[in-house]
């Protein structure tokens, strides 16, 4: 703009000079006739001396030489009035064209933005596709959050610190935008369902689609912060090159694993004979599942041995990674039983001093009506109190009647006291506290080794659950059970979903040998009748880069 502001004054100004010029500038009064002279008229002055002017001698040579003169000044005028023409259109010439650059820099960038401050041109998206897409979105990106730890595990066993702290850094930054994600996609889900606090609305459409933008925007941020550490992971570890050291701390920890699943194998018919069936129902399955896992760490923890043995790392490198993730799964399958039998101990010690708790709570709150009644109306006051003596009378009959479920119980209590109060005193916040870690561990640990089937509801209440009960917060014994009710709705989701999503593979060889339950665990990718590729590190631009091989020395593609 400012270029062609300039073009256009430096035409104007030479036709602003020559109009000076002929009008009264100096070149028009120099030697000029007085003025009364200057005010007659041109036919006048010339009827009046043209007869006198023609009766001198040798005039007409005068003029000839006059009119000679004067045409050559006026080719002369003519000639620097179009030199001086040139630079203004040239430089009129090119402001134009930067102008037009500009504008067309402008309308690329408006078309292509992505930042808050504007939107691709075109229509909105519609917020149901958008809710769809951040759904898938939160899901691929917890898978590779929850892969990138599997792996990092086996890497750390291997490597300093030093060696391995970029990775944990980028997985740390991962799970901190994933956090922040789930957080905004449990707060969109309350508003959908009119669950949202009166200080929390997300009434609008552009508000709620302000905040799937969002959680797009953060999850993408995960995924590429994984994605830019995978080439120097595989570095790190050269699985291609040299499998050899990678391959017996696998086998290790597989030995390992299988001791430890007998003995849970154990554990858990204890927990049968010495609780109610209810105290160990979160835990059901686990042992067969754990030994599904490690059915297929044995197969392909052969197959990696045999391509090693036979020089070929590439054919190896894909069949260890495989059977890393089933161990890790494996793992989690054991350490739930074993996590159990220590929690249910824990309940047994917590559940005497929170029935005195709770009871001493219930009679403050059966106390005068009048010292109550602000806080709530008489009627209700009088139903919780009622209930919550029901419950309490219940559970003391039922740990003297023989074998009952301390996790339940604690439950029980926390729920029917807190609204009187009771979560204040320590006892029964302690008994919420036991109940709802229980809940949410048990609930992660489904979602761990069921992700290939699990959606984004069930991972988004076990997030808010997680982030109630974090380490570095203090929760109330109202946080606690919020997390407890949380944890059992994401339980309920995930299993909902794995009904839903069924198993390929069954009755299928694939069955046999664990392909099915590596596939559902989210360790074999799918998609593929021999399962996919394994999970490795990194986001989902990365993730399945290491295909399952059978022989062939030629090096994978590149990540």
């Amino acid at each position: 703009m400012v270029g062609g502001m300039v073009g256009v004054a430096w035409l104007v100004l030479p036709w602003m000079t020559d109009t000076d010029t002929g009008t009264g500038g100096p070149a028009a009064t120099a030697g000029s006739a007085p003025p009364a002279a200057r005010a007659a008229t041109p036919g006048a002055m010339a009827t009046a001396d043209t007869q006198d002017i023609q009766d001198i001698p040798g005039i007409e040579d005068v003029q000839n030489v006059q009119n000679a003169e004067n045409s050559r000044h006026a080719q002369d005028d003519d000639g620097t009035a179009t030199a001086d023409l040139v630079l203004p259109l040239l430089a009129a010439g090119t402001a134009g064209a930067l102008a037009a650059y500009g504008y067309a820099r402008r309308r690329r960038r408006a078309r292509t933005r992505t930042t808050p401050g504007g939107g691709p041109a075109g229509p909105v998206t519609p917020l149901s596709e958008s809710d769809v897409r951040t759904r898938t979105l939160l899901v691929e990106i917890d898978d590779s959050v929850r892969t990138s730890q599997e792996e990092l595990a086996f890497v750390e066993a291997r490597f300093d610190a030093e060696a391995v702290e970029p990775f944990v850094r980028a997985v740390r930054d991962a799970e901190s935008e994933l956090s922040a994600a789930f957080r905004l996609r449990q707060r969109y889900d309350a508003s959908v369902e009119g669950e949202a606090p009166e200080s929390d609305p997300l009434e609008s459409d552009t508000a709620r689609r302000e905040t799937l933008r969002d959680i797009a925007a953060r999850c993408t941020d995960a995924g590429r912060r994984l994605d830019a550490e995978a080439a120097a992971f595989d570095r790190l570890r050269a699985l291609e090159r040299d499998t050899g050291e990678a391959l017996g701390l696998a086998e290790a920890r597989f030995r390992e694993l299988a001791a430890r699943t007998g003995a849970a194998e154990a554990v858990l018919a204890d927990l049968g004979g010495r609780y109610a069936p209810s105290a160990a129902r979160p835990v059901i399955g686990h042992i067969e599942q754990a030994k599904d896992r490690l059915v297929f760490a044995t197969t392909h923890l052969n197959r990696a041995r045999q391509s090693t043995d036979m020089g070929d790392p590439y054919a190896a490198a894909p069949r260890l990674r495989a059977a890393e993730g089933a161990v890790s799964q494996a793992a989690v399958f054991v350490g739930g039983v074993e996590r159990l039998a220590a929690e249910l101990a824990a309940a047994v010690e917590a559940l005497p001093a929170a029935l005195a708790g709770a009871e001493e709570a219930v009679t403050g709150a059966g106390g005068p009506l009048e010292r109550t009644s602000a806080r709530m109306p008489v009627g209700e006051l009088r139903a919780l109190v009622a209930h919550a003596e029901a419950v309490l009378a219940g559970v003391r009959e039922e740990t003297a009647a023989g074998p009952y479920d301390p996790l339940g119980a604690l439950r029980r209590i926390a729920r029917a006291t807190a609204p009187l109060g009771a979560g204040r005193a320590d006892a029964v916040r302690a008994a919420a506290l036991i109940a709802a870690r229980n809940a949410t561990a048990a609930a992660a640990d489904f979602v761990t080794t069921h992700r290939g089937a699990v959606g984004g509801a069930a991972r988004t209440r076990l997030a808010e659950a997680q982030r109630l009960l974090a380490p570095d917060t203090d929760p109330s014994a109202e946080d606690c059970l919020r997390a407890d009710a949380l944890a059992h709705q994401a339980r309920e989701l995930a299993e909902r979903d794995i009904r839903t999503h069924g198993n390929p593979y069954t009755g299928s060889p694939r069955q046999a040998d664990g392909t099915g339950g590596a596939v559902l665990g989210g360790v074999l990718l799918g998609g593929r009748p021999d399962g996919g590729p394994p999970a490795s590190f990194g986001g989902p631009a990365t993730r399945a880069r290491r295909g399952l091989r059978t022989g062939s020395a030629t090096p994978p593609p590149g990540p």
